[in-house]
């Protein structure tokens, strides 16, 4: 493994026997805490904002059941 920085990026270099769906994963939270890193938000609007997603994302979910 190489990690190379230059002006603008960050470069990780890997061998390619490396488990692609750990590496997903683990872009996927660096992903994350890139487009959260000037936040304001706080714990509580991220509560709020999780609950009525998950709410949706079930209520969508059961009525797609129901249709089968």
């Amino acid at each position: 493994m190489r990690l190379e920085r230059t002006k603008d990026e960050i470069i990780v270099r890997l061998p390619a026997n490396i488990d692609i769906t750990e590496l997903q994963n683990m872009l996927d939270y660096l992903d994350y805490k890139e487009k959260t890193a000037n936040s304001e938000a706080t714990q509580e609007d991220i509560d709020e904002i999780s609950e009525t997603v998950n709410k949706k994302i079930w209520s969508k979910f059961k009525a797609q059941r129901k249709k089968r």
